[in-house]
């Protein structure tokens, strides 16, 4: 066994493997019929998943994905293997940087194999959200647990003999670098603008509020990470706002919602909004269309500014986004690499 290489999961939800009806399917079903994800009791919620849902949310999420497929894929994969890539150049061989993705093929059970196959007896995992939520960070705990144990559900058999070492790295929402990693994106895409936006709208993806109610910590994070983004910035307080983004369903979400308050910002006379999704770290569907697309054409059709609204894009590959995660993982393996170095002194 490779006993002293240490294994990496940068980790995702996923994404079609095509802008088609067919693929969008199959990944629709695995991430709706998830209950950290949604949680009605299942004898309620297949039957409408599978008898209404998955019959017509799968051809019109088809037709959004096709608006932002780019030449080398969906952007959150073509984004995602950037990021392996220049994680993988930072940490160097004495790491192993798999991608996974939690309800797509390659998935975390697949990356967590490749490593053991390998003879990676230890990985750290690392939910690409900066925000712990119960629907992101505490699925992809879920796929890497179970991955590790040889399990596909919590009950049942174990067959595996052996199980690696599994370092599962908590929020990072309010560290250091990944806020000096979003204000010098913000700052490098403000040089581009010929005037000062009027407004920052520091977007987050949104859950049910009866999440955070029964104990999900997800808005108090949100909300750390925007008053901290705007020290950081320098941003007054009637300069930015926190907003909420794609709904769904007939549940009470957190808000508010991105989409009205950037058709009551145009009503108002708002003329230069600056959107930006610190929750979001890799650019796709939620950011490049909802927010690129419809959220800019619902603004411009309230009376607001078309060339006046701009967008941020998400960190994606930025140097120093990726110069913290190298960071943060060699902290979190910080004690394998300790007792390596004892053991080879000994």
């Amino acid at each position: 066994m490779n006993s002293e290489q240490i294994g990496v999961i940068l980790a995702q939800i996923g994404t079609p493997k095509a802008p088609e009806a067919k693929a969008v399917r199959p990944y629709l079903r695995k991430f709706l019929s998830d209950r950290r994800v949604i949680d009605y009791p299942s004898y309620l919620w297949q039957p409408l998943l599978r008898g209404i849902i998955l019959r017509v949310r799968p051809k019109r999420s088809a037709a959004l994905y096709q608006k932002v497929w780019m030449k080398e894929g969906s952007p959150l994969l073509v984004f995602s293997a950037k990021q392996r890539n220049g994680l993988q150049e930072r940490l160097g061989s004495r790491y192993r940087v798999e991608l996974g993705l939690a309800y797509t093929e390659a998935d975390i059970g697949d990356a967590v194999r490749r490593l053991e196959a390998a003879g990676i007896r230890r990985i750290v995992v690392l939910p690409m959200f900066p925000q712990y939520s119960s629907t992101t960070t505490a699925v992809v705990y879920d796929h890497a647990c179970f991955s590790a144990l040889g399990r596909t559900k919590a009950s049942g058999p174990a067959p595996k003999r052996f199980v690696p070492e599994l370092r599962l790295v908590g929020s990072y929402h309010s560290r250091r670098g990944y806020l000096q990693a979003m204000r010098k994106r913000i700052e490098d895409q403000l040089e581009h603008l010929s005037e000062r936006p009027d407004r920052y709208i520091l977007t987050f993806h949104g859950i049910p509020k009866r999440y955070v109610e029964t104990g999900d910590p997800y808005a108090d994070e949100c909300r750390e990470t925007a008053r901290l983004l705007a020290l950081e910035m320098g941003w007054a307080d009637d300069e930015w706002q926190v907003t909420y983004q794609s709904r769904f369903g007939p549940e009470t979400w957190l808000g508010p919602s991105t989409a009205e308050t950037l058709i009551r910002l145009a009503e108002e006379g708002v003329r230069r909004p600056f959107v930006f999704s610190p929750g979001l770290v890799t650019d796709c569907l939620e950011t490049l269309y909802e927010l690129g697309m419809e959220a800019r054409e619902d603004y411009v059709r309230h009376g607001g500014s078309e060339t006046g609204f701009a967008l941020c894009p998400c960190l994606n590959d930025q140097p120093e986004w990726l110069d913290f995660l190298a960071d943060l993982i060699r902290t979190e393996a910080s004690g394998w690499e300790s007792r390596d170095n004892e053991q080879r002194c000994s």
